[in-house]
């Protein structure tokens, strides 16, 4: 092959590369167009700069700052010219600290030769976006994310036609409808990059997303209020490589089942409404490395075919419902760098693959079912950072050599409430040697023995440790003199110890401290409150005082000491305070008004007294709980209830209150606990009461209330209530049938779907008294399907309704010491749910139906001291009431009674005067033993609250055999409700 050149050519070749050169040369030192320089610098003075502060997401970079006149504007920082015409073809404003009104007259648009604007994170005073955007023809990249711009999207922004990344992000002000939408699916067709987060787009159509451009390779609609069914068309997109639709709960639909396959590398869709079964058509997605579906409602087993997706690195698969076992497959995830199934429904034994995810550093598989023990191959994960196996079944001990694993900094075996851990053992000495280690929380298991906590003092990256709610005794006489790292998290609870660690003086990072059910006694000395803590629990120890409060203090807890003081005062800090159960003396000072961020207070069970002040029925907008009850307040109840207050218990039982109710109650619409119980309330029915739509609990026990209930004056009252307690009162008159017939939570519990659970937050639940044959009741915890009636020792009369029998999720019923007549509607064999029947010491006549003996649930039943008559029904739970439930009526015959019937004679009612309705001593003839009989297989109460306090009346015989194995039949009867109402 001949490879000679010519001069000639030579020559050429010289020319033309000159001439390439100087073309380089010349566009180098093109000159930025007057024009465009005088729009930039008036664009400077439209705005002011902030350069010392952030502008909400990001430090500021004032890139105006280098804009002088005279000095070429190519040059200047964040604007790019054409090498050619010096015309100005993008401008990067983002992160310039800029604030004020971006208007359509600004100079921005003069520059229309842009291809590239991004003026993300600065802040335009909510004003709306100029559609003047549209005059851009030549623009291909638009950033407007962070920007603070409000009103609705212009329909100019589609006549962007050679848009490729549309960026409106993190403006939440921001809405986009349904007909500019169309418009940008239907005009940008060149558009790949599509982000929308954090705007709103709830009255946008879905489908009209069915015509996004095939060149779509990322759409993300992160918090967008999206609502119906996402098209399944999407996830066929040929380029779509990143698809995240989080936290749009109404947002629902399915994943493809069949020929699912593409470029797919990131798929999030955490927190909506997805369900049904992941396809083993997921297995096609090679390229997926990203896949988070928590808090979604799929189900159904784990295909196997994940274990196709050899470049996953995230995997999130929590709060869902997943069943079955973990598949062996994912041990072919080699390349798996985090993994996350907390709070879905994993059961079964720990499987054995996950140990062979030898590049794994992040493992989460808290909040299953997960049980069996914990063997060694988990230590084979030498490069685990974070290990999360809280809140599942697990068993045995701790292996050793998870001590040992160099790389971890988070190691969580905690528990949760239903299926506690059963993890026993000892704490090696070996956790003391992970010099990395930064978080140990292991509560609530079974670990036992004695811990040294000066051998935590070697940790010096320790931030956080929990001990608590185990069977360990924590030595802390020897920590004062010790070097300890700067903690941020403390909780030994239950840990046996018998002061306060001296180390505490020297944590000044400490801003959550945990040490309940401890034997601590004395003051609470001044220098804790000195170290700037937030959260700080002391209840359940043997503290007589606290002298001042922390200024940053935000959740006191002092519960169940003996703090015999006034009430100290709370810093401005405070949401949240609870000292119940203490002999707090005194006044409420009014200064605790002063504190209006107050979510939850508690002072019940103490003896207070003065007057309640009156600001606290408006003081805190967030106030959720007032809980002043069992103290010895006088006075009247404050009458100033704010419209939109937040209110939900409001519990003042046990005081010494006085007057009418205050109709301000009415505001308080997120009401769902009232219970003004055993006071001096004076006033007739509240029929206004029925306006709050959420009220469960409604106690007006004890107090003077007098007259006719009447009539609803509403359409629907007192539809969500569930319990309500209006005995030992004054009232008259017929039984409130027209308000039973509205008692719609009442109703069959199959009808009304729902989750169960207690009633109350995350970290206060709801109580109430109740009255069971006598006796006081105090249910510590309320399920939100218990349901009960008490309308006893009151003065109605005449029949008890026959639709009464329509409230099937009745628990408890008690009519009882009122003068009602008639005979007992068989309708009440309806209540099949039905586990307490009190009809004692009225006037009933006839029969006792046997339609009775249906109620299969039945434990507890009195119809003594009426006028009933005829044979008592056999059979089921009727074997197992005795005498005491029929007592006083001396037309009854049969057994349990010793009077037998004859088949030749017709027993005659007894006449009215033989029948004894004093009150003490029908309460009284209830024998104890008897009503408990049936406290094996599930007392009423136990049931529902899984926690029962006797407040009266507690015979030592049956407290003994209720603590006996009172965990596990509590456990039980739970379950059983549960199980009933599902």
């Amino acid at each position: 092959m001949n490879f000679s050149v010519s001069k000639h050519q030579v020559t050429f070749f010289l020319l033309f590369h000159l001439h390439c050169l100087l073309i380089i040369s010349s566009s180098s030192t093109t000159a930025c167009l007057e024009d465009d320089s005088i729009s930039l610098l008036q664009l400077k003075n439209d705005f002011s700069c902030v350069e010392s502060a952030s502008i909400d997401y990001k430090p500021p970079h004032p890139r105006m700052v280098s804009w002088d006149v005279g000095s070429d504007c190519c040059s200047w920082d964040g604007v790019t010219c054409d090498g050619v015409t010096g015309e100005v073809i993008g401008l990067d404003l983002s992160c310039s600290g800029l604030r004020g009104s971006l208007t359509s007259n600004s100079n921005l648009f003069n520059l229309s030769h842009l291809q590239r604007l991004n003026i993300a994170f600065n802040h335009f005073n909510l004003s709306n976006i100029p559609p003047e955007f549209g005059r851009f023809a030549n623009l291909t990249h638009l950033n407007l994310s962070a920007t603070w711009f409000s009103g609705p999207v212009p329909s100019e922004i589609s006549y962007l036609s050679k848009l490729v990344s549309l960026d409106l992000s993190i403006n939440e002000p921001l809405r986009l409808e349904t007909p500019t939408m169309q418009m940008i699916v239907q005009n940008l067709t060149q558009v790949r990059e599509v982000f929308l987060d954090y705007i709103n787009m709830s009255f946008v159509t879905l489908n009209t997303l069915v015509n996004l451009s095939s060149s779509v390779t990322t759409l993300s609609l992160v918090y967008c209020g999206l609502r119906g069914e996402f098209p399944e068309t999407i996830f066929y997109l040929p380029k779509l490589q990143f698809l995240n639709l989080m936290l749009n709960d109404d947002l629902y639909g399915y994943l493809p089942k069949s020929d699912w396959s593409g470029p797919l590398e990131l798929l999030v869709l955490s927190f909506t409404s997805f369900s049904g079964e992941l396809p083993d058509s997921i297995g096609n997605l090679k390229s997926l490395m990203v896949l988070e579906l928590g808090s979604c409602h799929f189900s159904g087993s784990i295909p196997a075919s994940l274990g196709s997706l050899k470049q996953l690195t995230r995997l999130d698969l929590s709060y869902t419902n997943w069943t079955g076992m973990i598949p062996d497959v994912f041990e072919n995830l080699s390349n798996l760098e985090y993994v996350s199934a907390s709070s879905s429904n994993f059961s079964g034994m720990l499987p054995s693959s996950i140990f062979n995810l030898s590049k794994l550093y992040w493992l989460d598989l808290s909040q299953n079912q997960l049980k069996g023990s914990l063997p060694n191959q988990i230590c084979g994960l030498s490069n685990l950072i974070r290990l999360d196996l809280s809140y599942n079944l697990f068993s045995g001990t701790i292996p050793s050599c998870l001590y040992g694993l160099p790389s971890l900094l988070w190691f969580s075996l905690s528990f949760n409430i239903t299926a506690c851990n059963n993890i026993y053992g000892s704490i090696p000495p070996s956790v003391f040697e992970l010099e990395n280690l930064q978080n140990l929380h292991l509560p609530s298991n079974n670990l036992s023995g004695i811990v040294d906590l000066n051998m935590f003092s070697k940790l010096k990256n320790l931030r956080g440790l929990d001990l608590s709610n185990n069977h360990l005794s924590v030595i802390t006489s020897k920590t004062s003199n010790t070097t300890w790292p700067q903690f941020y998290r403390l909780g030994l609870a239950s840990c046996n110890i018998r002061e306060l660690p001296g180390f505490l003086k020297t944590q000044n990072q400490l801003g959550f401290l945990s040490l309940p059910h401890n034997r601590i006694h004395g003051e609470v000395p001044k220098w804790l409150m000195g170290v700037g803590m937030q959260y700080l629990d002391l209840s359940y120890n043997f503290l007589t005082k606290v002298s001042e409060l922390s200024s940053n203090l935000q959740y006191l807890d002092l519960s169940f000491n003996v703090l015999h003081q006034p009430l100290p005062l709370p810093p401005p800090s405070m949401y949240m305070l609870l000292i119940s159960s203490n002999k707090l003396t005194r006044e409420i000072s009014p200064l605790i008004c002063n504190v209006t961020n107050f979510q939850i207070i508690d002072l019940s069970n103490n003896s207070l007294s003065g007057m309640i002040p009156q600001c606290l029925g408006n003081f805190s907008s967030e106030l959720s709980v007032l809980n002043l009850g069992m103290n010895r307040l006088r006075g009247s109840i404050p009458g100033i209830f704010t419209q939109g207050n937040k209110l939900r218990n409001l519990n003042l039982n046990g005081n010494q209150l006085e007057g009418p109710l205050p109709r301000s109650l009415s505001t308080c619409k997120m009401l769902e606990v009232l219970d003004l119980g055993n006071n001096q309330i004076n006033d007739s029915f509240p029929p206004w009461l029925e306006t709050l739509p959420k009220l469960h609990v409604l106690v007006l026990r004890s107090n003077r209330f007098h007259g006719f209930i009447g009539e609803p004056e509403g359409i629907s009252p007192f539809s969500s209530l569930r319990i309500i307690d209006l005995s030992h009162n004054d009232f008259t008159g017929n039984l409130p049938t027209k308000y039973f017939a509205h008692f719609q939570a009442m109703m069959k519990v199959d009808e009304v779907k729902e989750d169960v659970k207690y009633m109350g937050e995350l970290y206060y639940h709801d109580s109430v008294v109740l009255t069971m044959k006598g006796n006081e009741f105090s249910l510590v915890r309320i399920l939100n399907i218990f349901t009960t009636i008490d309308l006893s020792s009151n003065r109605f009369e005449g029949q008890i309704p026959e639709l009464i029998g329509n409230l099937g999720s009745l628990l408890m019923l008690n009519f009882s010491h009122n003068s009602l007549t008639g005979q007992i509607p068989s309708s009440l064999g309806n209540l099949i749910n039905l586990e307490s029947l009190d009809l004692s010491s009225n006037k009933l006549d006839g029969g006792i139906p046997d339609q009775l003996t249906s109620l299969t649930f039945l434990e507890a039943m009195n119809l003594s001291y009426n006028q009933l008559a005829g044979p008592i029904p056999h059979g089921k739970q009727f074997s197992t009431f005795d005498n005491d439930s029929f007592i006083g009526n001396l037309g009854l015959c049969g057994l349990p009674l010793s009077e037998k019937c004859s088949s030749e004679l017709a027993p005659q009612p007894p006449p009215p005067s033989s029948i004894s309705y004093d009150n003490k001593d029908s309460a009284s003839i209830f024998d104890w033993k008897f009503a408990m009989m049936g406290f094996g297989c599930g007392l009423v109460f136990g049931l529902s609250m899984g926690y029962i306090v006797f407040a009266t009346g507690k015979p030592q015989w049956l407290v003994g055999m209720a603590e006996k194995g009172q965990r596990k039949r509590l456990t039980r009867r739970n379950q059983r409700l549960v199980r009933r109402r599902n």
